[in-house]
């Protein structure tokens, strides 16, 4: 349930909190008074797309918070290694940049995780859905939501990948016989190339060294010698004298016997010293270069630059790059017999494919009479009576079958008695769109967990009678879960647990909206407005009393029923 929101320098609200209850919670107020704010700022929260515009003009950062309580997301929390909380509070900050930054309990995230955490929180319902309701691309997506189908659908994906992967490689190995001998061609003199160079991992680096100590070899040399007479050439050299310091601390120790430890580092640093000697003697001797050797490390060095330009590739992949050519050349010449290997792989993927997707098909099938059903159900009680709405499901055209599966669905409606069905872009009005909406969000929240319902005026077109039904469906669907809906119709606000009054006033020449929580009185008052405008009458009031009176009524013989 969301229990708290927080706004902060959204637009032309500056600040304002509003604490939500279980039940059905109703925001109303003037046209542009705000209350599309109030829900740009549940979507930024909850992850969606934000920009600059959001953030009120004067401001460096716009603030949204949200507190859920009674959520299921432990397992969500444990996936991204946060603590574990009965109460889940979202933040999202907007800089004017545009730039933005979420967390959860206080722990950073991405927009992407607060999406897939959201998901689990809450369900919005804004303007747009309408019009993908339309888009019959769409309709298979709530076919599958009803139908629960994860596992037949799991099967087919994986059964499609299989297929889609052998196609792949098919179409890589096809090509006409002139591509392929130019492509034969071309490996064979990299492979020819490659070899003769016969590159090796590290080889670079090892030339790079030797060539830098040829370079600076007489300098390089003038120092070893220098060392190499210190420590051992010159007659006080170093080792000499540790030889010397050792034996006379020895002696002392045979009598001092605290310096039989000194003694010993001495004579572990003489080893040290010997040794470092025969290190320094090695290297100098290997410091006679002729002018080939030299010539001979620029050669191979400049060879492994020009393979490098030529393949794309640092010399370390050169080796790799041979066994590329080499895998590749030795491919084509086998070319034609791993195709008709890969045909006969693929025919068999094909009748796995059509398996699954049979599989899928029929669970589709058995949800689309049932979706149909259902939603035919809930849309007479929306003031409909002789609606008719069909789930068509038929076979997918062309190959017969893509990723979604082989079906292809879309919704038909008749909303009056004799009229044929059809689709629901030809003959659904707004107000009956809106109704459909609020059917399907209704059947589907009967399954899914999420604990919140949003809906951003989901009365379009809808008046009267119809209007009544809309509120009375809405205040059911609220016995079992939270809604927060934005509406301009008194028959739904009526049917509100709270009631929350959206209002534009100006101060100092800026703008600012407001959001505030309605008594019982204030909720008279706001239905008679909703019912005559500006001319609140005794009448309009006395009319909004009884409606209210009403919707009490009602909800209490609903919530009464098991």
């Amino acid at each position: 349930m969301l229990a708290e929101l927080h706004i902060e320098n959204v637009a032309v609200i500056s600040v304002t909190d509003l604490r939500f209850g279980p039940g059905f919670n109703v925001l109303t107020g003037e046209t542009g008074a705000g209350k599309s704010i109030v829900i740009d700022a549940i979507g930024a929260v909850l992850g969606g797309r934000v920009n600059r515009d959001l953030v009120r003009a004067g401001t460096r950062s716009a603030l949204v918070s949200a507190v859920f309580t009674d959520c299921a997301a432990s397992d969500w929390l444990e996936e991204n290694d946060l603590e574990p909380a009965d109460e889940l509070i979202l933040q999202r900050r907007i800089g004017a940049d545009g730039k933005s930054s979420a967390r959860v309990n206080g722990a950073p995230v991405t927009a992407q995780q607060l999406r897939s955490l959201s998901a689990l929180l809450l369900d919005m319902h804004g303007q747009n859905d309408g019009r993908q309701l339309l888009d019959e691309s769409r309709h298979l997506d709530y076919l599958d939501r009803f139908a629960a189908d994860e596992a037949e659908r799991g099967a087919y994906a994986e059964a499609y990948g299989r297929w889609r992967d052998i196609r792949r490689e098919m179409e890589r190995l096809s090509m006409d016989e002139l591509d392929k001998a130019r492509l034969s061609e071309r490996l064979a003199a990299q492979v020819t190339e490659l070899e003769a160079a016969k590159p090796r991992p590290g080889e670079e680096a090892e030339l790079l060294a030797l060539r830098e100590r040829m370079r600076h070899g007489e300098k390089l040399s003038q120092a070893l010698e220098g060392a190499y007479e210190a420590l051992y050439g010159a007659e006080d050299n170093a080792i000499a004298l540790a030889l010397r310091a050792e034996r006379h601390v020895s002696n002392a120790a045979a009598v001092a016997t605290e310096l039989r430890e000194a003694a010993e580092g001495i004579a572990q640093a003489r080893f040290l010293l010997e040794d470092a000697a025969e290190r320094v003697n090695d290297v100098r001797g290997s410091l006679s270069f002729s002018e080939e050797e030299y010539n001979a490390v620029e050669e191979r060095l400049s060879l492994l630059r020009r393979l490098q330009r030529k393949y794309g590739c640092d010399a370390e992949a050169l080796p790799t790059a041979l066994e590329t050519a080499r895998a590749r050349l030795s491919e084509l010449e086998s070319a034609d017999d791993l195709l008709r290997q890969l045909e006969r792989e693929l025919e068999r993927a094909r009748r796995e494919l059509l398996r699954a997707g049979e599989t899928l098909s029929a669970r589709r099938r058995e949800a689309a009479q049932a979706l149909a059903g259902r939603v035919r159900s809930e849309l007479r009680d929306l003031s409909m009576p002789s609606v008719r709405f069909l789930a068509e499901l038929s076979p997918k055209g062309g190959a017969g079958f893509d990723s979604s599966g082989c079906d292809e669905l879309r919704f038909l409606m008749s909303a009056n008695a004799g009229a044929p069905p059809g689709r629901l872009s030809h003959i659904a009005s707004g107000g009956e769109m809106s109704r459909v909406m609020l059917a399907l969000k209704s059947v589907f929240a009967e399954r899914d967990a999420v604990g919140t319902l949003v809906f951003d005026e989901i009365d379009t077109g809808v008046s009267g009678v119809a209007a009544q039904r809309v509120g009375e469906k809405m205040a059911r669907l609220s016995a079992h879960r939270q809604l927060i809906c934005i509406t301009h119709l008194p028959q739904i606000a009526a049917m509100a647990d709270r009631q929350f009054y959206i209002e534009k006033i100006e101060r100092d020449g800026q703008a600012f909206t407001t959001v505030r929580p309605l008594d019982q009185a204030g909720r008279v008052r706001e239905l008679a407005r909703l019912h005559g405008g500006d001319a609140v009458t005794e009448t309009t009031l006395r009319s909004a009393r009884e409606q209210l009176a009403a919707a009490e009524q009602f909800k209490r013989k609903e919530r009464s029923e098991p």
